[in-house]
């Protein structure tokens, strides 16, 4: 899949498109449904797959107070829109300055002249241009004044009955519930974040369960507080090793059994084993499912009991 960081890149000989745009931030299943939509297109008509996206999110750009958290970075959101089939993807970085093109300017300066759009196939709430202010409706008027198709695909699915079920804004709602296995049935896989391993406190190690602390600069949205099922796994590991990905129990939050812990932190520690080395490594943490909330327990003792159960819990759950 090529990847553009601007229209600029496009390459003038790519010949016409079929062409969707998005924050796409998760790619959970509403996206990939409009994505299945175009690249399907595209395939039974000869044209480009093409997806436009922006870095960072408009909201973070207009409203920084009101900026919602990744679900998943920038690097990560690519990896899954080439995952699903797509040719191309450009990245427009977005600024105050851009954001005060018209809905008309920014779809003949993206789709008429910098992609040659045939086909435009968006998400019934898709809005663009000045103030949000274009629409699907607007999108329509746009096509056919400049000689585009547009598709419009329903995104919102019917996991629980509930509208939007399928939306960015039901994902990072689960994510804070520390649902993860609802977020799961959006996103269509395990959520995960991944960062660095770093030195923490070691008390995981002097409580007999060794943990990977990922850095605080880590890349992906972090659930809610409590304890989780889930996987660790090592992208510098190759493929097929079987230390590649480890089932483990994820502890996220402040330790508060403890009081010199005053940030959150995400925490795996991977089952049955304390001979890993994972320092200065990249790894992906993936949740499965919430085992139970924090709690300050009374003692040393106390915790390292429910440990012991969480870890046996994890590993019903994981390894059945």
């Amino acid at each position: 899949m090529h990847r553009w960081t601007s229209l600029e890149d496009v390459p003038a000989d790519l010949g016409p498109t079929l062409a969707t745009l998005g924050n796409f931030d998760g790619v959970h299943r509403g996206h990939r449904a409009v994505l299945e939509t175009v690249t399907t297109m595209a395939r039974e008509r000869g044209l480009v797959s093409v997806a436009v996206t922006f870095d960072p999110h408009p909201v973070a750009v207009l409203h920084p107070d009101r900026a919602p958290q990744e679900i998943a970075g920038l690097e990560h959101r690519l990896d899954l829109l080439e995952e699903a089939g797509l040719d191309a993807v450009v990245v427009i970085e977005f600024t105050k300055e851009y954001a005060r093109a018209s809905p008309e300017d920014f779809v003949v300066e993206t789709f008429v002249d910098g992609l040659r759009a045939e086909v435009v196939v968006v998400g019934q709430d898709t809005r663009f241009g000045l103030h949000n202010s274009g629409d699907v409706s607007t999108m329509r008027e746009l096509g056919a004044l400049h000689g585009f198709d547009v598709v419009v695909q329903d995104t919102a699915g019917d996991l629980d009955g509930g509208e939007r079920s399928w939306s960015s804004t039901a994902l990072r709602q689960a994510l804070a519930d520390g649902d993860v296995a609802a977020a799961a049935e959006i996103l269509a896989r395990p959520h995960r974040v991944s960062g660095e391993v770093v030195h923490g406190h070691h008390r995981g190690r002097e409580l007999g369960y060794p943990t990977a602390n990922l850095a605080h600069e880590s890349e992906g949205m972090v659930p809610a507080d409590g304890v989780y099922a889930g996987w660790l796994e090592r992208p510098e590991v190759p493929v097929g090793h079987p230390d590649r990905r480890l089932p483990a129990a994820v502890s996220v939050g402040t330790n508060p059994t403890f009081d010199d812990v005053v940030e959150r932190t995400v925490e795996a520690y991977v089952l049955d084993r304390t001979d890993l080395d994972l320092y200065g490594e990249t790894v992906r943490v993936e949740f499965v499912q919430r085992l139970r909330g924090n709690v300050r327990f009374g003692s040393v003792e106390e915790l390292m009991a429910q440990m012991g159960q969480d870890v046996d819990r994890a590993r019903t759950l994981l390894l059945p």
